[in-house]
Parts: structure tokens; C-alpha cells; sequence
């Protein structure tokens, strides 16, 4: 075989129509330019994670179905679900061969199923027993797996899986036909940990198969979830190459002359990729973090429906960010921002919002809530005089998601919560207030992290001729909520460098209080007290929004806490 293309693309859960066309049209452009096989990543034509739709009646039919019907001008391996056979009742995670005037012909179906983090393929699907072995020439076959299929073989998977399919490939390869290269069809997730390791993956498989390992991944924004694209190639001798991030498009590579391009689908641009011995050049932290955000707003809306978007803004971080987050995902005319004052707010929360609002071209809404807050306050006085003060403060709050929801609901836009995964930890958001929305691009993007996607946002513009978005004032003034007088985050919590720190360690890496303390150096009282805090707020975290995941763990499908339970 002479040249090989990934099809690094972005499909729609569900979209089966939709997803063979967007097979088909990267199929042609890899016959354009003389590709001879192309490869889809997982589950390509049901989009990934296709979830409970598997059990709809007809869905895994429908989509097999749609694959015999692509119309390619060269050999294809598509990612599919399969039908159940004889007593199986789940489904397969198919690859499914497609050969112009020929029957397609399933390949082979996933045998290791992902049970933990954000994945319950266990669920959904049956495992297969064998790798799969596509005959592509006579005494020529390559090996097909798919996804965790190879991840097995490097260790970096936390289940105890009874095979490896990369070692199954090698005995093969050994016990007479050859196989000139592997193929992996891949949905990998992307957090912003991750750099490096399916480089890990490739380059091991390749070693231990003593050929050329060629993985496609999806690209693009499904839910919560989001794929960075990145397909990569390795040879046995360590020399990789990898795919652009966040961009959809066709990558060739040709495994003997060892010389790779990549065809952008959108526009055709062609770039020249480089082959090149590991470690891989990692991208900047802040602007791949930026890219992951606006890359996950963007497809919600897109693979929603959604055009335009509505955010209360403060003129604090979180607002400023999310704001220039949604411009730069689906263009300043469709975001619209409300400033909403009250009795508390100070001067510079009104003029920071406009500074943003005008150098991001969005439009901004005036709607104090004064005259909203003295008639309700009135009504609840008997109650906010004799009961916990917080009801007072959230008050407010919750008058401002009225106005936000009401905005969305007359625009037919929709409503996005503004709040930072180190709120949701420690409950530093209010139900039915700051919290109400369809979509919170920051909800997995600690506090500290916020200010360093504020300076990525203003580099970017700088860069481009334009104001930056982001004042000075709003990134150098102490947080606040302002629901108080004289109000700081500070006043119940410590500098969110050392609680973020706190947070992270114990939710990524599984640490106890006490270790954390003694990691940090931090105060064992403080550090417990932050953690009983963190753990009395899961019934918010139940009742956020979606949020693209971009951490090693997330609230959401990957942090599942009980929560009518004792925390200790």
C-alpha cells in the first residue's frame, strides 16, 4: 500500500445522513490526492458517544445500513455500531469494510470496552474476541483495533483487561501472512493532561508490531465531551508524526516514503507535516485550553441547533471570559450580554462590562434590578430577618437568572451559566440564579485557570490589531460576587492559587486530606474544612449545566458521588 488517509472528522451523535456525507466528502478529497485506503474513527456514521440511542429501536440497523449505502472511489474502513447476532444482545463496536462494487464485510468489533471515567461501553456493547485482519493484496493484511483496543498494551488504562489485541496482532504477524501496518479507529477524549500519551500509544504498538500503527481520532465537540482531533503515526523505529488539533480534515500518509500532509475540509489548504522523533512539541497550555472551550460552545450550539447565546455579565473574570469565549465560537452578532447591576455592585462592574461588551462587538443590555429587588425583598423580609442571611444575597442572584432566562426565551437564544468548575466545588453558585443556563463553557475550568484563558483571549487580540477584551481592572480586582457590601471570595475562602491546588489533588488525583496536607504544607484543619465543604455541595453539581470536559476528571459523567449519602 502506497498511501494511507485518516479522515480526522467531526460527526453529529445521531446524524446518520449527516455523517455519511461527511464521510463520503473526506473519502473523495483522499481519492483526490491519491490515497489508496481511508480510515474513519470510532463510530463514525452514529457519532460518539452515541449513548442510549444504541437501545432505540432500528438506530444500529439504520446506521449499518447507511454504510452499505456510501457511494467511495477507494477502500474505506468505517467505525460503526453492528447489529446483535444469534444470542448476543447488545451491539458490536464495529469497523466495517467498504470497497467500491464490492458487499461491505464487517472487519472486526471492538474487544476492550471502557468502564470508567466519562465511559460505559460495557453498557452498550458486546466485545469481540479476536483483532480484526483486513487481506488487502495477496500475503498482504493489515490489523484493525479500535480505540482502547491499543490502549491496553501501554498500561495507562485503570482496567485489568484479560488480552491484549496488540499483542494478539504481533503472534499473527509472526505465525506466517504479514501485516504491513495496523489501522486504529479512534473517539479519544481530550483533557488537557493528555499530551503525549496516544503518542505513548502509537509508538508502543509500533514497536511491538514491527510496523507502521496509524490512529484516526475524531475531532469536534459532542455534549460534554470533546475530541482534539491529533491523529498520529508511529513507526517501530520511535519516529512519529502527527495531525493538526481542532481541525477537521484528511491526513495522508505514505508509510514507505514516510512523507505525510494534511487537506483541511474546510477551505482544501494542504500543510506539509513533519515527521519527527518523540517528545512531541506540546501546543501552549492556555491557547489549547482556549481552543478546547470554544470548540466545545461551538458544536453544542451547532449540533443543537442553537444560533445565538445570552450571559449576564458583571464585569468580573468569569463573565468577561465566557463572553469572548462565545464570540469567538459563533461571531459577536449572535451573543448578547445583560449588565445588571444592584445596591452592591460597584462602579467598575458596570464600565468593565461595557469595555468587553464593545471591543468584542456584542451587544449589551442594561437591566438594573433594583426595581425588581425591592418588592421582592419586601415579600421574603419576615423570612430574610429571621433566617439565614445567604437568602438575601441569593436573592439577587436568582433576579438576574430570571432576566437572563427571559432574554433567551424572547430571542429563542439560549441561556449560559458563567460559573468556574472552583465554584461548583465549593458551592459558590446559586441554583436557579447564576447557575440557570444550557451550557457552562467554564464549568470544568478552575478559578486560576479562568485568568489564564483572560490572558490568552487578550494575546489573541493584541496579535490581531484589536482591543483586548479583557480590562486590566477586570483581571486585577479582588473576586467578588458582589451580593454584600465590600464583599471578596477571600473573606471564606483561601487565594484560589492554594485552593484550586487543594481541589485539584484531591479530584484528580484521589489524595486524602491528610495528604494533601502534607503535600501542600497547608494546614490540615483548613484543608479538611475545604474538603467537608466541597463534599456538602453535590446536589448542585447534580444540577449544572453540560460543560466541555477538560480536565483528567470532571464533574459530571466522570464524577459520580452519591448524593443523599454521609460525607465524612
Amino acid at each position: 500500500m502506497t498511501v494511507i488517509a485518516l479522515l480526522q472528522i467531526d460527526p453529529t451523535v445521531g446524524d446518520i445522513k449527516g455523517n455519511a456525507e461527511r464521510i463520503s466528502l473526506a473519502a473523495s478529497i483522499a481519492h483526490e490526492h491519491g490515497a489508496t485506503l481511508a480510515v474513519t474513527p470510532e463510530l463514525a456514521m452514529s457519532g460518539y458517544p452515541p449513548r442510549d440511542l444504541l437501545t432505540h429501536s432500528g438506530f444500529v440497523k439504520r446506521c449499518l445500513e447507511e454504510v452499505h449505502d456510501l457511494d467511495v472511489n477507494l477502500p474505506l474502513i468505517v467505525g460503526c455500531p453492528i447489529p446483535p447476532e444469534m444470542e448476543r444482545t447488545r451491539p458490536g463496536n464495529g469497523a466495517v469494510r467498504v470497497i467500491p462494487d464490492r458487499p461491505t464485510r464487517v472487519v472486526t468489533q471492538k474487544q476492550l470496552l471502557p468502564t470508567y471515567d466519562v465511559f460505559d461501553e460495557e453498557r452498550y456493547f458486546h466485545p469481540d474476541t479476536k483483532p480484526g485482519i483486513l487481506r488487502v493484496v495477496d500475503g498482504q493484511s493489515i490489523g484493525v483495533t479500535i480505540c482502547e483496543d491499543a490502549w491496553q498494551h501501554t498500561g495507562l488504562v485503570p482496567n485489568d483487561y484479560p488480552v491484549d489485541p496488540i499483542e494478539q496482532l504481533a503472534s499473527f504477524s509472526m505465525e506466517g501472512e504479514a501485516l504491513i501496518l495496523t489501522v486504529n479507529l479512534s473517539s479519544s477524549p481530550y483533557h488537557i493532561r493528555k499530551q503525549g500519551t496516544r503518542a505513548e500509544v502509537a509508538i508502543s504498538a509500533a514497536r511491538t508490531l514491527n510496523h507502521p500503527f496509524l490512529l484516526c481520532n475524531q475531532v469536534g465537540g459532542n455534549d460534554d465531551l470533546i475530541f482534539d482531533g491529533r491523529s498520529i503515526v508511529a513507526w517501530p523505529d520511535g519516529e512519529i508524526v502527527q495531525a493538526p488539533a481542532w481541525t477537521e480534515g484528511v491526513m495522508l500518509i505514505d508509510t514507505d516514503a514516510r512523507t505525510a500532509r494534511f487537506i483541511k475540509i474546510d477551505g482544501r489548504d494542504t500543510i506539509k507535516l513533519r515527521i519527527c522523533t518523540p517528545p512531541l512539541e506540546l501546543p501552549n497550555r492556555e491557547e489549547d485550553l482556549l481552543e478546547a472551550v470554544t470548540i466545545g460552545l461551538r458544536d453544542y450550539c451547532t449540533k443543537s441547533g442553537l444560533s445565538s447565546v445570552v450571559l449576564g455579565m458583571s464585569g468580573g473574570i468569569d463573565s468577561a471570559v465566557t463572553a469572548a469565549i462565545a464570540a469567538r465560537a459563533l461571531g459577536s452578532e449572535n451573543v448578547i450580554g445583560i449588565s445588571m447591576p444592584s445596591r452592591h455592585s460597584s462602579d467598575h462592574s458596570i464600565s468593565d462590562a461595557n469595555i468587553t461588551a464593545k471591543a468584542l462587538g456584542i451587544e449589551l443590555l442594561s437591566m438594573p434590578i433594583e426595581s425588581m429587588h425591592n418588592p421582592a425583598e419586601s415579600i421574603l423580609l419576615q423570612e430574610i430577618q429571621n433566617g439565614n442571611p445567604i437568602a438575601a444575597e441569593n436573592l439577587q442572584s436568582r433576579l438576574r437568572g430570571l432576566l437572563v432566562m427571559g432574554v433567551a426565551n424572547a430571542r429563542n437564544a439560549m441561556a449560559m451559566a458563567t460559573g468556574n468548575k472552583s465554584e461548583l466545588a465549593m458551592g459558590y453558585c446559586t441554583l436557579y440564579g447564576d447557575m440557570a443556563g444550557g451550557y457552562a463553557p467554564l464549568g470544568d475550568v478552575w478559578k486560576t485557570e479562568v485568568y489564564a484563558l483572560a490572558r490568552a483571549i487578550n494575546n489573541e487580540a493584541l496579535t490581531a490589531g484589536r482591543i483586548p477584551p479583557i480590562s486590566d481592572s477586570t483581571l486585577n480586582k479582588p473576586p467578588s460576587a458582589e451580593l454584600a457590601p465590600n464583599q471578596v471570595d477571600e473573606d471564606a475562602l483561601p487565594p484560589y492559587e492554594v485552593l484550586d491546588e487543594i481541589l485539584r489533588l484531591h479530584m484528580e488525583e484521589g489524595l486524602s486530606g491528610e495528604a494533601i496536607a502534607g503535600f501542600t504544607g497547608k494546614g490540615e484543619a483548613m484543608v479538611a474544612d475545604l474538603l467537608t465543604r466541597f463534599g456538602r455541595n453535590e446536589h448542585k453539581r447534580w444540577q449544572m449545566a453540560p460543560s466541555p470536559r477538560v480536565s483528567g476528571r470532571a464533574f459530571g459523567q466522570g464524577w459520580r458521588q452519591p448524593l443523599a449519602a454521609k460525607k465524612e
